[in-house]
Order: C-alpha cells, then sequence, then structure tokens
C-alpha cells in the first residue's frame, strides 16, 4: 500500500512539472514554476558568473594614478587584446545564462510578461555586453527593459545603467540631462542613487567640468556601500582638488583615504600617501617627520608590493634637497623592485639622469636618457621632449669631452719639464698602489675559493670514505681486495688548487721557462749557482718581481711625455678645437637646453682662452643675450664692449635697432627668409646665383649651414640627383652637428638610394605630356608657342589638359602639356597642333610617359632618353 501511495506521489508530480513547464499557459503553478526556476538556477547562476567578472576586472585593471582615475574600470576594448588572447569568459557565460533565462523561461502572454523575473534576465543580458564592451546591444536590452517593464522594482537600476552606455557611446551630454533629471526623483536611493552620482560624475569628467564632478562625486562617496568604491571616490576626490590646485582640500581627501586604513585597498592608501608627499614645501617643511612618516611605510611588510613608489618618494625627497647620492641610492632602489608602473620606472630613470646632467656628466646622462625612452610611450609630449634633449646630448658628449681632453693636454704642455715630470710621477705612484690593490684582492679571492673547494673536496672525501667503509664492513671478505681505490687529497688533483698555485707563482715569480736555474733572473742567463742562505733567496725573489713590475710601460714617464705633441702647429690646431667646442657648449646650451649658468660657463672660459678673433664677437653677443635673463646688470657691460669695441658690426645694429636688424639684409636669418620664399616660388635660377654669393658673404656664421642646404637644395632642382647626392654630402660631412648636417645625412641614407633606383622603362606609362624643349634666353619664341597651346586648350575646353613651364637645368626649359591618358591621344592632339591653320606649331616636341618624365627631371637624362 505504502509502495503504491509513492508511486501515484512520483506519477503526480511528474504531471504537475509537464504543466508547469508550458510556458504559453497563465496558470499559478506556470507562473511561479518559471519564476523560481529562472530567480535560482540560471539568473543565480548568471549572476554568479558576472560578479566573478567583476572581481576579476577589479585585480587585474592597472590603474594609471599619473592621472585622473575613471570611475568605473572596464575590460581592454577588443582592439588592444593581444593574438591569442580571449575575452573574459565570465562575462560570456553571465551572457548565455541570461539568454538561456529569456528563451526558456519568457511568459509573453498576449503581449504582457507573465514571469515576474525577466526584467532581471534582460538587466543580466544587459551588463555582461556592457562588460564585454558591446554597448549598442546592452542599450538595446536596457530600453527593452524601461518599456516593457515600466513598474519593475529595478527601473532606476537600468535607469543608471543606460546612461552608463550613453556615457561609453559618447554621448555625454544625454546622459548627464538624463541623469539630472533621475536625481530628481526621491525613489531612488541607495547604491542607485551612489552609482548615478558616481557615473554623473564620470560624465562631468569627460566635458572637462571639474567643479560639478566634485559635487556629485561627495554624494557618491557618501551613499556607496562598498568600501572599496568609497576609497576609490575619495581619492578621485582628492585628485580633483589637487588638479584644480585647492591644495587643502586635496590633502585632506587623500588622509581620508589613509584613515580608512585596512577598509581602503592597500593600492589606494600608498598612492595617498605619494600625493601628499607631491604637496611637501622641501624648503620650509618638517624633513624629520616626512622621513620617519616613509622609513616607517618602507619598513611596514605590508607595503612590499609597493616599495617602488615608496622609494622614489623618498628619491624625489633627496633630490628637492640637493643631495644627490642619497636620491640616485633610493631612485635605483625603486629600480629593482619589479614595479608595473612604466612611467614609474621612467620617472626614475629620467631623474637620475638630469642629477648627471646638472653634474655635467653628460655620458652617464645621455645612457639614463635612453633608459627613459625606453620606458615612456612615444606617442607622449614628454617623450618627444626628452628624444630632442637626447639627441641634442649627443653633440653635447662629443664637444665636452673635446674640450675636457684638449685643456687637459694643454694644460701639460704649458707646465715645465720638472713639472710634468712630478705630475707624471704622481700619477705613477697612485696606479701602482691602484694596481698592487686589485692584484691583492684577486690573490685574496682565489685563495678564498681555493679554500672553500679544498675544503668541499675534503667533506666528499670524508664522506666517500664513511660510505665506502660502510659497503666494505657489509660485503664478504674475500671481495675486500676487490673494493675501488679511494679518491686521494693530494694536492695535484684539485683543479682548483693548482689553478690559485699557479697564479701566485706567476705574480711572484713573472714567466718562467722550464729550465735549470729556472729562479734566475730573466735578464741574468749566469750559470753561477745560487746560495742555499734563506736570505739571499728571499732578496732574489723580490728584485724580480720588482723588476717585472717596473717593466711595465705604464710605470714609466716617458710614457706620457712621448705622447704629448711637440709641434706648435699641432698645438695650435688642439687650442682651436678646444676654444670652437667652449663656443659650441655655450650655444647648445643656450638655445636648446636653456641651461644658462652652463653657457655662461663655457662662453666666459671661452673669452679668457685666447680663442679666434671670429669667435670674440659672437660669444660676448650671446654672454649679452643669457645676461639679458639672468644678470641685467652683467648684460649692459657686455652691451658696452660689443658697441664701443665693434660699432660697426651687425650685431651692434641688432642691439640698438632690434626691429630694424631683423628686416636689415644684413641680417642673415633675413636674407634666408627671403631666398628661402623665393625657392618655394620656384625661381631656381635666381636663387642658386644669389646663395653662391651669401655664402660668401656669412663665412664662418651660424647660419651658414641654412644656406649650404639651400643650395644643395637648388643643384638637386637643376643639376639632378649625382651632383644632388654630392652637395649632400658637402653638407653632412661639414656640419655634421648641426641640424642641417644631420638633416642631409638622413637624405643620404633614404632619399637619394631611392631616387637613384628609378630609371627608363622600370614602370609602365599612366598618363603622357606633349614636352617642348626651350632655351631659357629664347623668350620670345617661347610665348609665341605658349600662345598658341593656351588657343587650343581653350577651344577644346578640356579641364584634364594643363600647360606648364618647366625648369629644366640653368639653361634649359621645358614646355609642357601634360594628361593625356594614352600615348594615341598624345599622338592626334600633336597632329591637330601641328597641321590645323589656326596652330601650325612647327617647335621640337616628343611625347613621354609621366614616368619617363620624371627619370629625366631627377637624373638629368633628356638626352639619353631621346637616344
Amino acid at each position: 500500500m505504502k509502495n503504491n501511495i509513492l508511486k501515484y506521489s512520483y506519477i503526480f508530480g511528474l504531471l504537475l512539472f509537464i504543466i508547469g513547464c508550458s510556458v504559453k499557459k497563465d496558470k499559478f503553478v506556470n507562473r511561479n514554476f518559471h519564476a523560481v526556476t529562472t530567480e535560482y538556477n540560471v539568473l543565480y547562476n548568471g549572476n554568479l558568473a558576472l560578479d566573478a567578472g567583476q572581481a576579476e576586472l577589479v585585480l587585474t585593471y592597472k590603474d594609471n594614478f599619473w592621472e585622473i582615475l575613471p570611475i568605473e574600470r572596464m575590460p581592454n576594448v577588443e582592439e588592444e587584446i593581444l593574438p591569442g588572447q580571449t575575452k573574459n569568459p565570465n562575462f560570456e557565460r553571465a551572457e548565455e545564462k541570461a539568454v538561456k533565462a529569456i528563451q526558456k523561461h519568457s511568459m509573453n502572454i498576449q503581449g504582457s510578461e507573465r514571469n515576474p523575473q525577466m526584467d532581471e534576465a534582460y538587466l543580466l543580458l544587459a551588463k555582461a555586453r556592457y562588460f564585454d564592451n558591446r554597448f549598442i546591444p546592452a542599450l538595446e536590452a536596457l530600453n527593452y527593459i524601461l518599456y516593457k517593464y515600466p513598474k519593475s522594482d529595478k527601473i532606476y537600476h537600468a535607469k543608471v545603467w543606460r546612461e552608463k552606455v550613453n556615457i561609453r557611446l559618447d554621448n555625454e551630454e544625454t546622459a548627464i540631462k538624463n541623469l539630472k533629471k533621475l536625481l530628481e526623483s526621491d525613489k531612488i536611493e541607495g547604491q542607485d542613487l551612489a552609482d548615478a552620482n558616481a557615473m554623473l560624475s564620470q560624465a562631468y569628467l569627460n566635458v572637462g567640468s571639474k567643479d560639478s564632478a566634485i559635487t556629485t562625486i561627495k554624494i557618491a562617496k557618501e551613499n556607496t556601500k562598498t568600501k572599496e568604491e568609497r576609497a576609490r571616490y575619495s581619492f578621485i576626490l582628492g585628485q580633483l582638488y589637487e588638479s584644480l590646485e585647492y591644495n587643502d582640500s586635496a590633502y585632506a581627501a587623500f588622509q581620508e583615504v589613509i584613515d580608512m586604513n585596512r577598509k581602503s585597498p592597500r593600492r589606494y592608501v600608498i598612492q595617498a600617501h605619494a600625493k601628499q608627499a607631491a604637496q611637501f614645501d622641501y624648503k620650509n617643511g618638517d624633513t624629520l617627520i616626512f622621513t620617519e612618516k616613509f622609513n616607517k611605510l618602507i619598513e611596514d611588510r605590508e607595503n612590499r608590493p609597493y616599495l617602488d613608489i615608496l622609494h622614489h618618494q623618498m628619491g624625489l625627497f633627496y633630490d628637492k634637497q640637493e643631495i644627490d647620492s642619497t636620491a640616485k641610492k633610493y631612485y635605483n632602489k625603486s629600480l629593482r623592485t619589479v614595479s608595473q608602473d612604466k612611467y614609474l620606472v621612467a620617472s626614475n630613470y629620467r631623474n637620475i639622469g638630469e642629477i648627471y646632467f646638472k653634474n655635467a656628466e653628460y655620458k652617464i646622462a645621455g645612457k639614463y636618457y635612453d633608459s627613459t625612452l625606453n620606458s615612456l610611450s612615444d606617442k607622449t609630449r614628454e617623450y618627444r621632449k626628452f628624444k630632442k634633449k637626447r639627441d641634442n646630448l649627443d653633440d653635447v658628449i662629443k664637444y665636452e669631452e673635446i674640450a675636457k681632453v684638449n685643456d687637459s693636454i694643454l694644460a701639460l704642455v704649458a707646465m715645465s719639464e720638472i713639472e710634468r715630470n712630478n705630475y707624471f710621477e704622481k700619477y705613477i705612484e697612485k696606479l701602482k698602489k691602484e694596481d698592487e690593490l686589485k692584484a691583492k684582492i684577486a690573490a685574496e679571492k682565489a685563495e678564498l675559493e681555493a679554500n672553500k673547494a679544498a675544503n668541499l673536496a675534503n667533506a666528499n672525501n670524508s664522506f666517500s670514505k664513511l660510505s665506502q667503509q660502510s659497503k666494505i664492513n657489509s660485503l664478504p671478505a674475500k671481495n675486500l681486495s676487490g673494493g675501488k681505490e679511494e679518491q686521494s687529497t693530494f694536492y695535484f688533483y684539485n683543479p682548483v688548487t693548482v689553478a690559485f698555485g699557479k697564479k701566485e707563482f706567476k705574480n711572484k715569480w713573472g714567466d718562467r721557462q722550464y729550465k735549470e736555474d729556472w729562479r734566475m733572473s730573466s735578464g741574468n742567463n749566469s750559470s753561477k749557482e745560487l746560495d742555499d742562505d734563506e736570505e739571499n733567496q728571499d732578496n732574489i725573489v723580490e728584485n724580480d718581481s720588482l723588476n717585472h713590475i717596473e717593466n711595465k710601460p705604464e710605470y714609466k714617464v716617458s710614457f706620457y711625455t712621448s705622447q704629448l705633441p711637440k709641434e706648435q702647429t699641432i698645438i695650435d690646431s688642439i687650442h682651436k678645437d678646444r676654444n670652437y667646442a667652449y663656443y659650441q657648449l655655450g650655444v647648445i646650451y643656450k638655445e636648446k637646453f636653456k641651461e644658462y649658468e652652463l653657457a655662461t660657463n663655457r662662453l666666459e672660459k671661452l673669452l679668457k682662452n685666447n680663442p679666434e678673433e671670429r669667435l670674440i664677437l659672437p660669444a660676448k653677443y650671446n654672454l649679452y643675450k643669457i645676461y639679458e635673463i639672468i644678470n641685467p646688470q652683467k648684460a649692459e657691460d657686455y652691451k658696452r664692449q660689443i658697441t664701443l669695441e665693434y660699432p660697426n658690426s651687425r650685431y651692434t645694429q641688432i642691439i640698438e635697432n632690434p626691429s630694424e636688424a631683423m628686416e636689415d639684409d644684413s641680417n642673415p636669418e633675413a636674407v634666408y627668409n627671403k631666398l628661402f620664399k623665393k625657392y618655394e616660388k620656384n625661381q631656381l635660377r635666381e636663387v642658386y646665383k644669389e646663395v653662391e654669393e651669401r655664402i660668401e658673404q656669412y663665412f664662418g656664421e651660424e647660419s651658414l649651414p641654412k644656406f649650404e642646404m639651400l643650395k644643395a637644395n637648388v643643384i638637386g632642382r637643376l643639376k639632378g640627383v649625382d651632383e644632388y647626392k654630392k652637395a649632400l654630402n658637402f653638407v653632412s660631412l661639414t656640419y655634421p652637428d648641426i641640424e642641417e648636417g644631420k638633416q642631409a645625412e638622413q637624405l643620404l641614407q633614404n632619399d637619394i638610394p631611392r631616387l637613384e633606383t628609378i630609371n627608363f622603362g622600370n614602370a609602365e606609362g599612366t598618363s603622357w605630356k606633349l614636352v617642348f624643349p626651350k632655351k631659357e634666353t629664347d623668350q620670345e619664341n617661347t610665348k609665341k608657342l605658349i600662345d598658341k597651346v593656351e588657343k587650343y586648350l581653350k577651344a577644346r575646353n578640356n579641364e584634364d589638359l594643363k600647360l606648364s613651364t618647366d625648369i629644366y637645368t640653368l639653361d634649359d626649359n621645358f614646355v609642357v602639356i601634360h594628361g593625356f591618358i594614352t600615348e594615341e591621344v598624345a599622338k592626334a592632339t600633336l597632329s591637330i597642333l601641328q597641321e590645323y591653320k589656326d596652330y601650325k606649331i612647327k617647335d621640337e616636341v616628343h611625347i613621354v610617359s609621366t614616368e619617363d618624365y620624371k627619370v629625366i627631371q631627377v637624373k638629368k637624362k633628356f638626352e639619353e632618353w631621346i637616344k
């Protein structure tokens, strides 16, 4: 009986299940069956997946604390996903569950949804699509909720999410309008209120309205239920205050984050400390409190993942205090800590480079700038700034090295012979001590390694003996004689000890041949036998070792004095190069780096070194311009010197009448600008003639490379690629460190090889021209030809055909009709021009493809083309 009841119960339950599965019947059982199944099965698993995806996003998202943080973290857009990577599978699973809930459990009966969980399903669908960066489909799902479920308890939640999507679609104005209207309602509360204000803040940030963003993010901070969000919003509030230079408010906002302590993620706390440190008054602030605070943070084990930030802040602190050695120590500590913040790494390298640059250690500074550039994005303004500085540093390194070496040589040459010998003897003594110290350290290290190896060998032998004895004891007596021979500890069986012994022997005796009387000095081949007396042996060893050391050429004064220049012409050349290096350094520091102290130092050294006459006036003028900025009193001194000593110079004209001087033809810059305008207007012959004169006129001037480069470009247009190559080569070799020289080198490397490869027949003709060769002196016939061609073009009214007069060489021009689509069309037109009574053109003419015409102009091979 009991079994029958159980059997019928199963059948009844199965019938109820089958009846409840239907989505077409609006019954109590059906509604509740699908509602419960949707909520506690499909949507439950979908929301779990969504929560997991969001949690993973929070963990993996890399915030850029150098900029104002975004309110909400989002996955990378699809374009940024690397090959082989996939999107977050949790969001895909959440979408699958939402779709399943809609497809299998939606009860749309007579236009009305009877399953109360469908709004939740569409909301899950929208969120999953949103985090998958598919904003249009997400917006469709949200609009469906707002249209179909206006009385849903999730309606405000859906409205907030709709505005999130609008912000992602760059519809900030729409989002701001809708969110403001939404916040006017008293019914929105809790987390929805916080989210609405947070997203309104993001919209304000996107349109640049930071003041409004501050107001709304405060409300979001107060209403959010999530501690992580409260910490993030407080940090963003501090950043907003900081960007608006409300420093006290910013400090207070960052302190709120710090005071949250463990209620806030640690990254926000550490970055808040760093932000507060940026506001520290390095001149008047309490440095003891600052160092105590950051040393305590560094020692805290909990802060180990953030030591890169903390060490960087300590480096900045000592950098501002101009304690360079300690600043470099902390920057290097920050670099040795593995950091995910590439800009922090770049900042460490940059700041160390700046310290070395300030101390005139340019080679080392250049290396750190290279590392800085490797860590910076090449699309940023800072990258371009330091790339330019690094390129300019090549010139500084070169000229500083010349100045340093030549100064040293000239100082030694100026010494008396006794002073020079004393100088080198002191240097040799210092060198010997350094070499002895190095040898001692090397010997100690070798001995230590040998002892370690010997101890290890002894330990291995002892263990081997014990092991072997144990084996022997366990063997029968008859096997004793057949045991393996134990390892010996004899000196020569240890290769490390042998190597050390060889090294010690060589240090003590030097190189010795394997023969009798090997202990005798290499310079003494006497057959006299050594006394057995120990004292004599020690003396011989000592003398032999001394001879070996003294034989090094670096230990002799003559090694150095023989390398010094003796001829006056060479000394004068060194003097001249040194002075020119100082002048170039002064100009580079002034113009390119704005390092006025360094510039004045180099230029004033130049004036003390009896420079060439051509360098004195420009050096004084540059000093005058610098002192106008940093020391007006000294500027007046140099102004007086220039105007009194060089009253008729161009620099005096510039000083006394700067506005007139800039337009004066004696001003190279003004002359160059006029010439360049003529070049742009294709007045090549006039420019070619005048640029030659100006190069003669401005020989020795700073602006000369510009004229040389302009001349090279004109030569390229008038004489072809071969002559152009020669002219560029001259500029690149003559001015390798000037901008024009570098530009010429680039053209030689990149453009010239490409131009040299083009030739006749390399490409099929795409269009054709009629080319009439004309002499530059034959102006009358040229004008008649042009009039007839213009008459023809006007009669035909063909906009595809164009007429031009092209310069070919210094003496020759081409009158060209462009735009024929085929060679046959060009022939037909030529026939009309030659035979029709209104034209009757009898001038020499050629039909040339556009590709061949380019070769003719680039390589000046018209005669070759005709042949």
